[in-house]
C-alpha cells in the first residue's frame, strides 16, 4: 500500500534559538551528525526549557530530516535522559499512523531513489534546502509492520558488512606497507 507522508506522520520545522552553553535542554545541529545521520559527539544542554514551547521538544521516535545544506539525512531521535530540541535545520517528522516504523521511514528517507528525488526538488543554491511541501507530497509504501522491521533489520546487516569490509581492506593495506617496508631494511 503506498500512502503520503502527510497522511501518516505531523512535520514541523526546527527551533530557531541561539544556544546560550549553559542550560537543561540539548539544541540539536546538524553538525552533531556524521555523514551516516549517526550522532558522532556528546550533547551539552545549551538552552533554557523555560522559553521553550512543550511541541518543540521532541521525543523518543521522532525523526529528525536534515532539510538544509548539501548532506539530507535521516534519524530517529532516541531520548538519552537529555532532553532536546532539533535546530531550524531539521524537520522533525512525528508517526501519527501506528502502522508507521520510525526506523522504516528512515530507512526509506536515507535510500538512494528517496535521496535522489529530493535533491531533485531542492531550491537555493548557496545553501540548498528541502521544503515541507516535498516531504509532505512523498509517497511510501507501507509494508506490514514485520516486513519493516526486516528491511530494517537487513539494511544495518548491510552496513554493518560494508563497515566490515571497509575494515578488512584498511587492515590489508596496512599489513602489506609493513611487509614491504621490513623487506627494504
Amino acid at each position: 500500500m503506498k500512502t503520503k507522508i502527510k497522511d501518516i506522520t505531523n512535520i514541523q520545522t526546527g527551533l530557531f534559538a541561539k544556544p546560550s552553553g549553559k542550560g537543561d535542554v540539548v539544541y540539536l545541529q546538524s553538525k552533531h551528525f556524521d555523514e551516516k545521520g549517526q550522532l558522532r559527539s556528546l550533547l551539552h544542554s545549551d538552552l533554557k526549557s523555560d522559553n521553550i514551547i512543550t511541541k518543540h521538544m521532541l521525543q523518543t521516535g521522532d525523526v529528525l530530516f536534515a532539510a538544509k545544506g548539501t548532506r539530507n539525512f535521516a534519524a530517529v531521535y532516541e531520548n538519552h535522559n537529555k532532553s532536546a530540541v532539533a535546530s531550524t535545520s531539521f524537520f522533525v517528522i512525528r508517526i501519527a499512523d501506528k502502522t508507521l516504523l520510525s526506523e522504516y521511514l528512515v530507512w526509506f528517507l536515507n535510500h538512494p531513489s528517496t535521496q535522489s528525488v529530493l535533491k531533485s526538488n531542492a531550491r537555493g543554491t548557496a545553501i540548498p534546502s528541502i521544503r515541507k511541501s516535498v516531504l509532505d507530497e512523498l509517497e511510501i509504501s507501507l509494508p506490514s509492520l514485520e516486513k519493516q522491521k526486516l528491511i530494517v533489520k537487513l539494511s544495518k546487516l548491510a552496513n554493518k558488512e560494508a563497515e566490515i569490509s571497509t575494515k578488512i581492506i584498511s587492515l590489508k593495506k596496512s599489513f602489506i606497507e609493513q611487509k614491504i617496508l621490513q623487506g627494504i631494511k
